[in-house]
């Protein structure tokens, strides 16, 4: 057969009518005859949707040709499952999504898929924002070009089933749903593949339900790197608690049958597996990749001799369905009707204007239908700490309270991280949670940021709260994709019909005496500062502290929104702010109906109109001290910003007032701080201010012990500052 696109289709159509076919492989299942036909089917309207996409795009009507030619094994993984199962899909299950769509009356599949190869706005899962395989109604949250990346989420999902069972709680999915995950032999080996397998095997392990199945297609090529013989065999059996099949994709009965074995397997044991699929991939890794720089043209023309699509028709003649003529008239017909698809869909329109394609940022906002705690409710939720919670109480204890608060309110909200439970915390913030809610809402994950990433987004697609701990700010680099790259980009893809609405608190910034090092004083938050939808809190205070949790979790729970909240460790247990023993730093618990600040609005200390201190966090602190120390505050005022990202300029200029004079002060580096992006705005908002100033962190990473004040922002700098320009 020819190996270029439009050659092999010809070919395989003349071989069709020609019975020029392979012998038919053995066929172990109870497929029926409706059943292999179907799945013929499938395979190549999927085979020739990939086709027709690269011939749209040499037209400029089709924008993403990555395909799934040579994976349609996969469609008799989609038959062994039911429609409610959630299907987290590798890019090429072209095949799969087509022959889901069969158990779903009146679904439009392949003129869907079509939509979304031409970025149409018609498109009814993206709305024509990427090519992506997703459908709201056939439970496929749409992934784009992942390496792995799913599959954290992948895994969240199947403990959250689980943890829904258990809580009583209706999920998105149903209680013996079960999960499938699907991936690439060369992602096999990402870090991320990886910690999501151990992630699922050490939770199997210990008896949690993990209701899983992975698929491992393997192709034996990643891009153009071959994978070494029997690797992915060897790799993927030695995943502790997760039981291995083997099936080769190329033999359609085969894979049926492996593939109904193992999901009878998990849905009643409710035990992961993995199932270990056979592949081919043909027309190269994606668009214009030439496979003969890499591969010989012996070796390619020799894959497709044993191509599944020639191996499902032989196995469909052996059983007597249908001739290879009758065959082949059929795919003529198919053929015919997916160029009519694809005229059709190239013509729809597409998004014309960013507010279009940023529409599905901010999902819309839901009414909510919690009811606030009454006092005698707030009563009996404090009931086991043995302080008075109307007694004042520094930021960690006021976190630690609003947390309580929360699981009793929002029954749907689940608490968890690296030690959580029992311990309370590194720094106690939740303590007593687990004392108080139980192991299945205040759950200890294992020592991997991007397994609790993902464990989060699986929860909120179930339809949990979820409010994951990553215990250093430094800690979440080794997982930040999975904020950036999946979580914040799913309302975008699915046009607001998926979300991964969470707070996700981040113990972070410096100053911690003598303690750490930069792996436990990190100064940079940078890497959320660019991702459209997510907001940044970071309160400075117990009392902003309540109010902002309160406001986060009504946002994720109301808005589905994707919330950080920043806590700075060394204002945790801060009681003083001038001298020892003044308390200071203290504050009362706010009332359960006290109203929450305007999303966006900084806080103001002082009445001044010389000087205006911009700051947050460990920043505004040390500038109340400056201030005070200097007693300026009828001259000068500061400003907490709290609100980080997205900066609302508009609150931020109203609260400056009739000033001329700014001075930022930010803990952050001086490259890539906030203070880059607030000076800007500033200047784009008004051109005349008298002066702006900033002081900042050093460049430089944050050293043990005392050295670390040597590159930060200290009291000092600020009295110095204030002193040379107010003639102190």
């Amino acid at each position: 057969m020819r190996c270029d696109i439009e050659g092999w289709q010809q070919d395989f159509i003349e071989r069709l009518a020609q019975e020029d076919l392979p012998a038919a492989q053995s066929q172990h299942s109870n497929l029926s005859d409706t059943d292999l036909f179907a799945l013929f089917h499938s395979q190549v309207l999927s085979r020739f949707t990939d086709i027709e996409s690269r011939r749209l795009q040499r037209q400029g009507k089709s924008f993403y040709t990555i395909g799934s030619a040579g994976h349609e094994g996969n469609a008799a993984i989609a038959a062994a499952l039911r429609v409610t199962d959630p299907a987290f899909l590798h890019y090429r299950s072209g095949a799969f999504f087509l022959q889901r769509a069969r158990q779903l009356e009146g679904s439009h599949s392949l003129y869907d898929l079509m939509l979304s190869f031409c970025a149409s706005s018609d498109d009814p899962i993206s709305g024509g924002r990427h090519k992506v395989l997703g459908s709201l109604a056939l439970n496929i949250p749409p992934q784009t070009s992942t390496i792995a990346s799913h599959l954290p989420k992948a895994m969240g999902t199947a403990y959250a089933i689980g943890l829904s069972k258990r809580l009583k709680q209706a999920g998105q999915w149903p209680d013996d749903a079960i999960v499938l995950c699907n991936f690439g032999d060369a992602s096999a080996n990402h870090s991320t593949a990886v910690g999501a397998l151990n992630a699922t095997g050490w939770s199997a392990y210990q008896g949690m339900p993990m209701p899983i199945l992975y698929v491992c297609e393997d192709n034996g090529i990643g891009i153009s790197t071959s994978t070494p013989r029997g690797w992915t065999a060897q790799q993927l059996q030695n995943y502790p608690a997760i039981r291995y099949y083997y099936a080769d994709g190329a033999n359609v009965s085969e894979t049926y049958a492996v593939a109904s074995q193992a999901a009878d397997y998990i849905r009643r044991t409710r035990k992961p597996a993995i199932l270990h699929l056979k592949t081919q991939r043909f027309f190269g890794h994606a668009g214009a990749d030439a496979e003969v720089a890499y591969r010989s043209s012996e070796s390619i023309a020799q894959g497709f001799e044993t191509d599944v699509l020639l191996q499902t028709a032989a196995q469909g003649v052996e059983r007597g369905l249908c001739t290879g003529s009758q065959l082949s008239e059929k795919a003529q017909c198919w053929l015919q009707r997916i160029q009519r698809v694809g005229a059709e869909a190239s013509t729809r329109p597409r998004l014309e204007c960013a507010e279009s394609v940023m529409a599905s940022i901010v999902p819309k906002t839901l009414a909510d239908d919690t009811q606030p705690l009454t006092s005698t409710q707030q009563q009996a939720v404090f009931a086991f700490d043995k302080r008075n919670f109307k007694k004042p109480q520094p930021l960690g204890k006021m976190i630690n309270w609003a947390l309580h608060e929360i699981l009793a309110r929002y029954q749907n909200t689940v608490v968890f991280g690296e030690d959580v439970g029992k311990k309370g915390g590194v720094y106690h913030v939740t303590h007593h949670l687990f004392d108080h809610f139980g192991a299945n809402r205040v759950v200890n994950t294992l020592l991997d940021e991007q397994s609790i990433l993902g464990l989060a987004m699986g929860m909120a697609q179930q339809g949990f709260l979820p409010i994951p701990e990553i215990q250093f700010l430094a800690y979440v680099h080794n997982a930040e994709d999975q904020i950036r790259g999946e979580a914040a980009t799913l309302p975008f893809f699915s046009n607001g019909q998926y979300h991964n609405g969470m707070v996700i608190r981040i113990a972070g910034l410096a100053y911690q005496k003598g303690f750490g090092g930069h792996f436990h004083n990190d100064n940079s938050f940078a890497v959320f500062r660019d991702i459209p939808g997510v907001i940044v809190m970071c309160p400075s205070n117990g009392q902003d502290a309540v109010l902002m949790m309160r406001q986060a979790v009504q946002l994720a729970h109301c808005q589905k929104r994707l919330v950080i909240f920043l806590e700075p460790i060394a204002l945790y247990m801060t009681r003083d702010l001038l001298a020892e023993g003044d308390q200071g730093w203290l504050h009362e618990f706010p009332s359960a109906d006290a109203p929450l600040p305007a999303l966006g609005e900084p806080s103001r200390y002082g009445d001044g109109d010389e000087l205006v201190i911009i700051t947050y966090g460990n920043g505004y602190y040390l500038s109340r001290q400056a201030c005070s120390e200097l007693n300026l505050e009828q001259r000068i005022r500061i400003l907490d910003l709290r609100y980080l990202v997205p900066l609302d300029i508009e609150k931020i200029v109203e609260a400056i007032g009739s000033a001329n004079h700014i001075l930022v002060v930010d803990e952050c580096r001086n490259r890539g701080s906030l203070s880059e992006e607030l000076i800007t705005a500033l200047y784009e908002h008004r051109r005349d201010w008298q002066r702006v100033d900033r002081i900042t962190a050093k460049d430089s990473f944050i050293p043990l012990g005392s050295a670390a004040y040597k590159v930060l922002p200290g009291k000092e700098d600020i009295r110095q500052y204030l002193q040379e320009h107010l003639g102190q």
